[in-house]
């Protein structure tokens, strides 16, 4: 039976590599699958995979109007998909989320949505919400933080060598911009040691 899964975690946890990794064993066996990606992600270029260690794939975007069960529907004219993998599932909105829930139950299509659960402030992205609410399974991707070996679980957003804590919610960047945090470096940066060993 098809389930939904969440895959979350902060910023360099590895999301976009595990995507890509999934993906290449599903097709290593020859069975095909529909990789997607947020349109709002523009890094690379709209509608690409692409993780820090270099690896990257050109996938279908995802717009705020698309259908993804009319997507899905569509593709299956032509192959089975045996699984819909999709990274920058945050961006997602709650529409989406439940055509998601969709293709699951109806269409009996696994889907795996990796993404980041909250922003810089802290706050749930939409579709990390609904993800959060209707996944049958969610699995923390862990990384370190960017100032002391313990978990990073959250996002500190960097502009001019500050921390920055208001602003609006979407704004794409690596780490120039986002440094995956404790909770404790989250409140307290030490991004003066870190300019002394520049």
């Amino acid at each position: 039976m098809a389930q939904l899964f969440f895959k979350y975690g902060a910023m360099n946890s590895g999301k976009s590599i595990d995507i890509l990794k999934v993906a290449h064993n599903y097709e290593e066996q020859g069975k095909p699958v529909e990789l997607l990606t947020s349109g709002v992600d523009t890094r690379s270029g709209r509608g690409m995979i692409a993780s820090r260690i270099g690896l990257k794939r050109r996938v279908t975007p995802i717009m705020n109007d698309t259908d993804l069960v009319g997507l899905v529907k569509e593709k299956l004219t032509k192959q089975k998909i045996y699984c819909v993998l999709i990274d920058e599932a945050q961006f997602l909105t709650k529409q989406h989320v439940l055509q998601l829930t969709k293709i699951v139950d109806e269409l009996n299509i696994p889907v795996m949505a990796f993404g980041l659960k909250n922003d810089f402030r802290n706050e749930l992205f939409e579709g990390s919400k609904y993800l959060l609410i209707y996944a049958d399974k969610i699995e923390e991707m862990k990384t370190i933080c960017w100032f002391c070996p313990h978990k990073a679980t959250m996002n500190l957003r960097i502009h001019n060598g500050q921390p920055v804590y208001e602003g609006d919610q979407v704004q794409i960047g690596g780490n120039e911009s986002y440094y995956p945090v404790c909770r404790k470096h989250y409140f307290h940066p030490e991004l003066n040691r870190e300019q002394e060993n520049d």
